[in-house]
């Protein structure tokens, strides 16, 4: 017996996403082309972690359109995965650009240039442009932070983008001022911390995911103890809970009910309920009189 709530559809981000991508490719030139012109390993290293964003951004928006597709009898559950794959590879694409700037910049610690002031102007113009582009872009993606762990990973590259290149913005005032030879290579690898901050917990939930781990905003225990308060249940087992895609939640149960099946006005309370509580979308529940097999759930 089961009951099924669709209505939740994913938000539409195409806009934002087609925008943040034509914004964060400008920029990617921009800070490649002043980079190398004033030989600034910040701004270089910024142009390859936003073109490694940009590339993130792509993987999303797939991961969104896949997960809009339509089940099949192949796919039943449609191809709403690939947003939960998305969200993975951008975070695994940032770790591996993490390793790559904190490794030029300790070599370049080793071996510093000389700053010179039309660096450090440059430095602070294009990483000021910088703080502009990434905020418009953050905001793009601001209202579907909460529901969506894809949209979420956009979301928190943009933002902590924006305070990369305010720090960029500081550095940059400092070689102009100070005259500090060190300084570039190490706002690059400060920029390295920043960005493995944010990346690390989407790192961890998306691979939770993959793995059909329960999600985080969902309680598992709390949900078993939902089931045997109901009317009439003795006993819920079987019961397993994941995520079908970044923003969508699948739930399937046994319940144990001596007296018999209650009805589809009991499957409709369960149902409306889970998702008031708990935010699970696709439920499907067994009834039985008496457990006919040995349960899998261990909890």
């Amino acid at each position: 017996m089961a009951e099924h709530d669709h209505a939740h559809a994913p938000a539409n981000f195409n806009q934002a996403f087609a925008w943040g991508i034509a914004l964060n490719l400008a920029f990617v030139a921009i800070e490649a082309i002043y980079g190398w012109k004033v030989n600034s390993l910040a701004l270089l290293a910024d142009a390859g972690h936003n073109l490694s964003d940009v590339a993130g951004l792509v993987l999303a928006w797939g991961g969104a359109l896949a997960g809009k597709l339509k089940p099949n009898a192949r796919h039943t559950y449609g191809w709403k995965r690939g947003s939960i794959l998305a969200a993975f590879a951008n975070a695994l694409i940032l770790l591996i650009a993490i390793g790559a700037l904190v490794w030029e910049a300790i070599g370049r610690l080793n071996s510093p240039e000389a700053q010179v002031a039309e660096q450090g102007v440059t430095i602070m113009v294009v990483a000021g442009i910088g703080i502009v582009v990434n905020t418009a872009t953050a905001l793009l993606f601001m209202r579907g932070r909460e529901k969506d762990l894809n949209i979420r990973g956009a979301f928190l590259h943009m933002a902590a983008d924006a305070l990369v290149s305010a720090g960029v913005v500081v550095a940059g005032a400092l070689t102009l001022w100070m005259q500090w030879a060190w300084l570039d290579p190490v706002v690059s690898i400060l920029i390295g911390v920043v960005i493995l901050i944010s990346t690390w917990g989407l790192f961890k939930q998306s691979l939770h995911l993959l793995f059909d781990g329960v999600p985080d905003s969902v309680d598992p225990l709390a949900v078993k103890r939902f089931f045997e308060t109901l009317p009439g249940v003795e006993q819920a087992h079987d019961l397993h809970i994941w995520a079908t895609g970044t923003s969508q939640i699948a739930l399937t149960a046994h319940l144990v009910m001596p007296d018999g099946h209650p009805g589809d006005a009991f499957l409709s309370m369960a149902t409306e309920r889970l998702h008031d509580q708990f935010d699970i979308t696709h439920v499907t529940i067994q009834v039985t009189q008496r457990p006919f097999e040995t349960a899998c759930t261990s909890w």
